[in-house]
């Protein structure tokens, strides 16, 4: 019986008292060898121990493990909750509120990493941020100063600084716009507005924008022998293109002279395509592609920066695939290349 889970206040006194008094009264009984005394004793002793014994375990122990209840619970209770747990449910023992605390001890532990984690993730966010900010805004002011000291008299230079300038600015203006596209995406402000469309059509129109970019390194953007058949997909076209355009141009950026990027058009199952763009060029370090889709994250700050770009891209595909309910991946390796996947639905569900 001292072996159940669920002993009360009451029975774990009503016990102790009944051992104690039993105890007592042998005493007695031993002592005056009358069985009057022995009963009398006992009912003494068994009530008074029991009244003490009630006492301390309701109001020093079981009152100090409700608070601790109140405090890892960090809820307050309704009233018919707090008789639902008083009247009906069967009091915890100490070694289920010490499983309990434990968890709960686990589940703040978890918490804390998380924060601290995150905490990380914005110092560095911030520092990146930063980073990103002062390149373009020093360089259009130093060009600006030089112009404004006297170089805007001289014509073999002015209207250089002057592109130079426009161009930091540019590539200012493209940061915020990101920016602000990651900050609408993660908030819900850009709703996803999903219809039909052949993801092949979609591929064609973002290489035929993108071919002036590639004829310069000479790369060839092609969809793979096989995926040529039309497939349907259900998502927000508009979106989609974002994405293919990120991708298609980060495979050209990072492309190797007179490479390819291929668009490859798989069923994963019936509800399901996988569209996947490959490269021949760069690649990157297996530690390197968790943290690929992180914004601002270089594999390579120096050379990352001279081909240009936000360092947002990446980090937009990511966000406008989740807002589908879908994946993204990549998959990498150094001098071999880099291929990045993503998951859409086939039809409407």
């Amino acid at each position: 019986m001292f072996k159940s889970k669920n002993l009360s206040p009451n029975l774990l006194a009503l016990f102790a008292s009944i051992s104690i008094a039993t105890l007592s009264s042998v005493l007695v009984f031993i002592f005056t060898a009358s069985w009057l005394y022995f009963f009398i004793a006992f009912a003494i002793v068994g009530a008074i121990t029991y009244l003490l014994i009630y006492s301390i375990l309701e109001q020093f122990i079981y009152r100090k493990i409700k608070l601790i209840y109140k405090f890892i619970s960090n809820k307050k209770a309704t009233k018919r909750e707090e008789f639902y747990a008083k009247e009906l449910l069967p009091p915890k023992t100490i070694e289920e509120v010490s499983e309990d605390v434990e968890q709960w001890a686990i589940e703040r532990s978890t918490e804390i990493e998380q924060l601290r984690n995150n905490e990380l993730f914005r110092r560095e966010f911030l520092m990146n941020l930063s980073h990103e900010l002062k390149t373009p805004i020093f360089s259009a002011q130093g060009y600006i100063h030089t112009l404004l000291d006297g170089a805007i008299h001289d014509e073999n230079v002015n209207h250089k600084f002057l592109e130079n300038a426009a161009r930091s600015i540019d590539r200012l203006a493209d940061l915020v716009d990101d920016l602000d596209i990651i900050s609408n995406l993660e908030s819900n402000n850009i709703p996803i507005v999903k219809h039909p469309f052949i993801i092949q059509d979609l591929l064609k129109e973002v290489y035929l924008e993108l071919a002036q970019k590639a004829e310069k390194k000479r790369i060839n953007l092609i969809i793979k022998k096989g995926c040529e058949k039309p497939v349907e997909v259900f998502a927000d076209k508009q979106k989609i293109k974002q994405v293919l355009v990120n991708l298609v141009e980060n495979s050209i950026k990072y492309g190797k002279e007179s490479g390819e990027t291929n668009a490859g058009i798989y069923e994963v199952d019936k509800a399901t395509i996988l569209i996947e763009i490959s490269d021949d060029g760069i690649g990157m370090l297996k530690n390197q592609v968790p943290r690929v889709f992180e914004r601002f994250y270089r594999t390579d700050s120096a050379r990352s920066r001279k081909v240009g770009g936000t360092g947002l891209g990446l980090a937009i595909v990511k966000h406008i695939i989740e807002a589908h309910g879908q994946t993204v991946n990549c998959r990498s390796s150094i001098d071999v290349g880099s291929t990045f996947g993503f998951t859409l639905d086939r039809r409407e569900k």
